[in-house]
């Protein structure tokens, strides 16, 4: 499924889901009035560290006050990122602000446990209020510089008082003059860029629950990041957390945090303690954070699966021939999508009478199951492999499932449905058993019965859903069916896998930003909808980063790239390309010619069989290597087999680019788009002159 919208870069929007304006978020940032370009007010200026903890490459130091201050450090020397502001505060119902603690102590303790052997380091203060605030660190031998944040308050008083949120990691990096670019992993109904370069006015909430009635979740990291150094934030539950991570711009720099919006009424003694959260800093652009995120998340068990090498062939998609389809068409096609190095064809929307039902239209399929049978059996003696699109948790009005089974649906406070909005259908609540086990029924007649291999799961409502509070599930919390999406999507992964082990399951969250936690009940994701080849790119980058530089990432349909034949964009960054072109026709999509003209066949032929013969999504993407946002050209490397694979993309370039990554002592380069030799490169003399228009591909073998 692609929806039609506009391709351009998106703008961020100004408020945070409940309404805080900005000047609110600019206090909150920084604790202090410093980010609103004014004087601090007293006891909040800079001062000297009294409690400072880090390791090679971070250092966090804290004031009387338990304001802190973050320090890259880059040989051997530190350098302030951050000045001192109160990073961890509470914010009670009235609106006051509990921000300042008296410093009392701190302790230090080695640690060992499932993310490796450590140091925990705690310090101790009281707020005025009678707050007592306990802040733990801990630092992994493997992962320096990834601070893992836990904070307590406890109420010391006698009365009780009434917390509305908390924030963590407030930090504003200061400003070099040089700008400022960033990754936001909240999803939005616009679709607008992961990756954003941050002017002035820029002020994203990042809010992780739902954005619009079906966008919602994604990764709940934020990162800034200048050209010599960046910082990031987020929290490593293994379950989704309805926070916000705020990214606004500032006249001293670029502000983030980490914010719970939930009222507690704390009684005397008792105490709150926030989400496992993190800090951290690096050199470069985002990829060394969400890296660092995926191996730390799969400490705690939540990693992506090695996808089958199946996962990583080309594919042709009939969604050139829309909704309307015939057998015939596809049919028609299959033999054409072979010739030219296709392996996969999938179904996509518009071979059943609704979302929700899953009945096959009996206008294409009159023998039902029989004719279903018989089109996979046609697609695999034509040399292909089958994959069926399928929307799970969405029904439409008038269905006989919403008609027997309105308990299935996911409600919210009010009693509403909620909306999916591209098929005008209603969320179904993933918590649910008989929700579940109506969807797991489903997978296995379509892998085990009708012989699919694959499935192409499909819609921006997958990415994340709203609190349930349909008393017929009789949820513990309404937040239930948020935290227990990624088990619905494991429960069907595991059902596919289950009826054929070698299954592939897609999972195209359109447009959304990817929900972390799903991500280890998949093992291939495509660019999703991308606007731009832009997007496809750093979705490429991104995704890579989330799941492992062999990610079986695929740059969606060609046809949505910039000119509708942008393959560079994909084969460079180590993507599996993929095409929805109509043969011997134009297909069925209104205003547009899907056409595989003999002039585009030939393009098309030249760039599937570059990908076969590379293979690079098999290969190690080096994405630490280059920033997304800094460097020009922009640049991305590929380790295979020895060899490093270097792609450069501008409208159009002449000036020098720059090899990185290589470890041998010589290496031979090839422009391997146009087979044409461009000399020699070593470690230390790693520069060439180059000009081109788009992109430039260059192999490097070491000899």
């Amino acid at each position: 499924m692609t929806a039609n919208t506009e391709d351009k870069r998106m703008k961020p929007q100004g408020l945070t889901s409940g309404g805080l304006h900005r000047r609110g978020l600019l206090l909150l940032l920084s604790g202090t009035v410093i980010a609103s370009g004014l004087m601090a007010r007293s006891g909040f200026a800079q001062s000297a560290a009294v409690a400072s903890f880090g390791d090679e490459v971070i250092t966090l130091d804290f004031d009387l006050g338990l304001n802190s201050r973050v320090s890259l450090r880059t040989k051997g020397a530190a350098r302030a990122l951050t000045d001192f502001a109160p990073s961890e505060t509470l914010t009670l119902v009235d609106g006051k602000s509990i921000d300042r603690f008296t410093y009392k102590d701190k302790a230090q303790k080695p640690v060992k446990d499932a993310h490796g052997k450590g140091r925990a380091f705690t310090i101790r203060g009281v707020s005025a209020e009678g707050v007592e605030k306990t802040v733990q660190i801990t630092l992994y031998d493997s992962y320096p510089g990834f601070a893992v944040t836990r904070v307590t308050y406890r109420n010391t008083k006698s009365t009780p008082l009434d917390i509305a949120s908390w924030t963590s990691h407030s930090h504003i990096l200061k400003a070099s003059g040089a700008g400022f670019w960033s990754f936001s992993g909240s999803s939005h109904d616009d679709r607008r860029d992961w990756v954003q370069p941050v002017k002035a006015g820029f002020d994203q909430p990042n809010f992780m629950g739902m954005n619009a009635s079906d966008y919602g979740s994604g990764t709940p990291v934020v990162d800034v990041w200048r050209p010599d150094a960046g910082l990031a934030v987020g929290h490593i539950e293994t379950t989704p957390k309805l926070i916000s991570l705020p990214l606004i711009a500032t006249p001293a720099g670029a502000g983030v945090a980490i914010r719970y919006d939930h009222a507690v009424k704390l009684a005397s003694g008792d105490s709150l303690t926030t989400l496992d959260t993190f800090v951290t800093v690096h050199t470069r652009d985002y990829f060394s954070t969400l890296d660092t995120y995926r191996k730390v998340m799969a400490d705690r068990g939540l990693a992506a699966p090695k996808p089958p090498a199946s996962s990583y062939e080309p594919v042709w998609c009939a969604w050139g021939y829309q909704r309307n389809f015939t057998v015939e068409e596809i049919e028609g096609t299959l033999a054409k999508a072979r010739d030219v190095g296709l392996k996969w064809a999938v179904l996509d929307d518009g071979w059943q009478t609704s979302e929700g039902d899953w009945h096959l239209d009996t206008k294409k399929f009159p023998r039902k199951d029989a004719d279903m049978i018989a089109f996979v059996q046609s697609i695999k003696a034509a040399g292909l492999r089958p994959r069926l699109w399928l929307a799970p948790l969405a029904t439409d009005p008038g269905t006989d499932l919403l008609h027997d089974h309105t308990d299935m649906l996911l409600l919210n406070q009010d009693g509403a449905v909620q909306n999916v909005t591209w098929w005008n259908a209603f969320y179904l609540c993933p918590a649910y058993q008989p929700t579940k086990d109506y969807h797991k029924a489903l997978i296995r007649k379509i892998i085990g019965e009708w012989g699919y291999e694959g499935l192409k799961l499909d819609g921006q409502h997958m990415n994340g859903v709203a609190p349930c509070y349909n008393p017929a599930h009789n949820h513990a919390r309404p937040e239930e069916s948020v935290e227990q999406l990624q088990d619905f999507w494991k429960l069907i992964y595991d059902t596919a896998r289950e009826a054929n082990p070698a299954a592939v399951v897609e999972f195209c969250p359109c447009g959304t930003s990817y929900a972390f936690h799903n991500l280890p009940y998949t093992n291939h994701v495509p660019a999703s909808d991308p606007l731009s080849s832009w997007q496809v790119r750093l979705k490429g980058k991104s995704l890579k980063a989330l799941m492992g530089g062999d990610a079986a990432y695929a740059g969606d349909h060609v046809e949505l790239s910039d000119g509708g034949n942008d393959f560079a964009s994909t084969v460079g960054i180590g993507g599996i390309v993929s095409t929805k072109f109509a043969w011997p026709g134009p297909g069925h999509e209104k205003g547009q010619n899907y056409q595989l003209t003999p002039e585009r066949e030939v393009v098309w032929r030249k760039w599937i069989g570059l990908y076969n013969d590379k293979q690079l999504a098999t290969g190690q993407y080096r994405g630490e290597l280059y920033d997304i946002g800094f460097d020009k050209p922009e640049a991305h490397a590929v380790e295979k087999n020895g060899k490093l694979y270097y792609a450069f993309y501008a409208d159009t370039w002449t000036g020098e680019v720059e090899l990185r990554g290589l470890t041998q002592k010589r290496y031979k380069l090839v422009d391997y788009f146009n087979d044409k030799a461009m000399g020699e490169v070593t470690p230390v003399a790693n520069r060439l002159p180059a000009r081109f228009e788009r992109f430039l591909l260059i192999e490097a073998t070491p000899v």
